[in-house]
């Protein structure tokens, strides 16, 4: 089976420094997650932000009825331009999530995001993302941008 690859771009209407320092805090995770996947963070992360190397553990429950361990790292990170986590443990067979940093003025900012992904179980995994997998990744990123609106009051 393939990879998946998914893009989105949002503009923030704030400084490059401000977007940054939100989402450059693992703690902060939550607050972008919708709350129907019970986002729970694990590992000891308020007040830190993160760093090349860093593991983040949290629980999740990607759809009704199944909860599951999740761990991530972050593998690279750019301050102000960019940071990579890949999945360590979880529900995925692949997910590497790429976000990009650019200022647009002053006052706006631009992110990126391309994730790779791949559903587990090979043939069964293809049926599974066809079915609800990729719903439930693109419901992620909507509810996100719904979640940086209210944050962020764009």
């Amino acid at each position: 089976m393939t990879p998946r690859r998914l893009e989105y771009t949002t503009v923030v209407p704030r400084p490059l420094p401000e977007v940054w320092d939100f989402f450059s805090r693992p703690e902060n995770l939550e607050k972008l997650t919708p709350p129907d996947v019970r986002f729970d963070i694990r590992s000891p992360v308020s007040g830190v932000e993160m760093y090349a190397g860093m593991i983040v553990q949290y629980r999740v429950t990607p759809f009704p009825g199944f909860t599951t361990d999740w761990v991530t790292e972050i593998t690279h990170i750019s301050p102000h331009t960019y940071f990579i986590d890949d999945q360590r443990v979880g529900p995925f067979a692949l997910w590497h999530h790429q976000h990009h940093f650019r200022a647009l003025s002053d006052q706006r900012t631009e992110m990126h995001d391309i994730l790779h992904y791949q559903a587990p179980l090979g043939p069964l995994g293809s049926i599974a993302h066809r079915l609800f997998v990729k719903r439930q990744v693109e419901g992620i990123f909507l509810a996100r941008e719904e979640a940086i609106a209210r944050i962020f009051g764009v």
